[in-house]
């Protein structure tokens, strides 16, 4: 299958997309407005084409995207799901769309209102005391945590905290967001059935440790049952404890991490709370706290006053403003909207989340390696280690095959403690016809490795372009066109 031809190589002289009418203006010669240096001598090389050719140009392009709106999406840590269209019409809402967050406070008070409602909201599915909505995505709402942590070591004095404890299946925003904001990361190794090893935890933590930061369920797709007694250690050597709310769609509503002893938590609204999560964005990762960190919180913070809301400004510990405004609004609409819709049913989110993952995993086992042969939560870490030994297909090629199928690959080679990673979330959007449809698909790769495992390594076949040369692409990438790329 050929690419779309690109627009240039479509251009025929002469024809026009659009004419635009003579200004109704006066005008001036570019001369008398531009510099003659930064005057264009000769015409800009543009394609020239119908309206009509654009359009397809571009629609045809979009077929040949991937997306979870078109087929299966199991990113492994990333919770590519379907999100339902009624949040996208709700962020639209006039009121909500066309408002400007430097608006005066009586002009807004219904956005104020739904931030206000949205925070008690999460607090109570998390745990916390108060939260903030400034911070733009899960990793910004990192730093913003271990910036809460840092103020709060500081206004007691406690300035020789300067290490944050990473466990080695975390996230990779978790160790450099502990550097970004000055931290030593101190890494924490984990045990042969996937939990923090408390021994070695215990080892670690002392007058320096600042904080731990833990995502539980872990990358690793494992809850970790030690988990109090983590949090204990740690808050007995005077750190804090930070947690990572990537996964946080796998326990909502049968665990809390304020009740499992954390001090700060981050939600990604653009995960687990249905706003389309990918192409760059938007995001939201508010940021919830329990009492003793509130003081520290961005401002402004939403404060209700009677039957009125207002924005609090009067935050003399506050470590400051995040975000140019008060965060990615329409997200938080979007989130909003999903909370509204499903009240106390948020906890059979976390229920089918973690009925799909389990579901895969137990069909897939005996074809691909589970790192723990456990039950998981939300998603499943299976291993093509031995196809490797055995066969030479990797578990790059399995996923390059997976394309052939129409489906997007899991997350591979994550977490690094695993060899040969496959990190499959199913989310919990999915139903069990397009689960055996993806699992089929993974049984018929791992017997291709084995019949003909040339075929798999040359994957895919049926994609408009084949295996890339991705050291290559990544080393010299080639972002724009040229007519004689020579």
């Amino acid at each position: 299958m050929a690419l779309v031809p690109l627009l240039f190589e479509k251009s025929t002289p002469g024809k026009r997309a659009v004419t635009f009418p003579a200004p109704d203006v006066p005008t001036v010669e570019l001369s008398e407005a531009i510099p003659a240096d930064l005057i264009r001598q000769t015409p800009a090389a543009l394609p020239e084409l119908s309206e009509v050719e654009v359009v397809r140009h571009f629609t045809q392009l979009s077929r040949l995207n991937h997306g979870v709106d078109v087929d299966f999406y199991p990113l492994g840590s990333c919770t590519m799901k379907y999100n339902p269209k009624v949040n996208e019409e709700a962020a639209r809402i006039p009121g909500f769309a066309l408002t400007h967050p430097l608006q005066p406070e009586e002009t807004v008070q219904g956005n104020l209102q739904l931030l206000h409602t949205l925070e008690g909201w999460l607090c109570e599915v998390t745990g916390m005391d108060r939260m903030t909505f400034q911070p733009a995505a899960g990793a910004h709402g990192e730093l913003t945590g271990i910036l809460l942590i840092r103020a709060y070591h500081e206004s007691r004095g406690d300035t020789e905290r300067n290490e944050v404890i990473v466990p080695d299946s975390a996230h990779g925003t978790n160790p450099a967001t502990a550097a970004m904001a000055g931290y030593r990361v101190v890494p924490v190794k984990s045990r042969p059935d996937g939990s923090i090893d408390v021994d070695a935890l215990r080892q670690i933590v002392g007058p320096k440790t600042a904080a731990l930061m833990m995502t539980n369920p872990s990358t690793l797709g494992l809850f970790d049952p030690h988990v109090r007694e983590i949090t204990e250690i740690v808050h007995q050597a005077g750190g804090l404890c930070y947690y990572d709310g990537a996964n946080l769609n796998a326990i909502m509503g049968y665990a809390r991490p304020g009740d499992m002893g954390f001090d700060v938590v981050h939600l990604n609204l653009h995960k687990t709370f249905s706003t389309p999560h990918g192409g760059g964005g938007p995001g939201s990762g508010p940021v919830g706290v329990k009492s003793h960190l509130v003081p520290f919180l961005p401002v402004p913070v939403v404060e209700k006053q009677g039957d009125r809301y207002a924005l609090d400004w009067d935050r003399p510990q506050s470590i400051g403003k995040i975000h140019g405004f008060w965060g990615n609004f329409g997200v938080i609409v979007r989130a909003y909207a999903y909370v509204l819709a499903h009240g106390p049913a948020l906890k059979e989110v976390s229920e089918h989340a973690v009925l799909n993952a389990n579901y895969v995993l137990a069909r897939l086992k005996p074809y691909y390696e589970p790192y723990v042969d456990r039950y998981c939560m939300h998603e499943c870490v299976l291993s093509a280690r031995t196809l490797k030994q055995e066969t030479g297909v990797r578990t790059l090629d399995v996923a390059k095959r997976l394309l052939d199928e129409g489906v997007h690959p899991p997350t591979i080679y994550f977490p690094l403690i695993v060899e040969e990673a496959l990190m499959i979330e199913p989310t919990e959007t999915e139903d069990k016809a397009t689960l055996d449809r993806f699992i089929e698909a993974m049984i018929r790769i791992h017997d291709e490795a084995r019949s003909n495992p040339e075929y798999v390594k040359s994957a895919p076949h049926k994609t408009p372009v084949g295996r890339l040369d991705e050291a290559l692409a990544a080393r010299r990438p080639n972002l724009r066109y040229r007519a004689n790329p020579s």
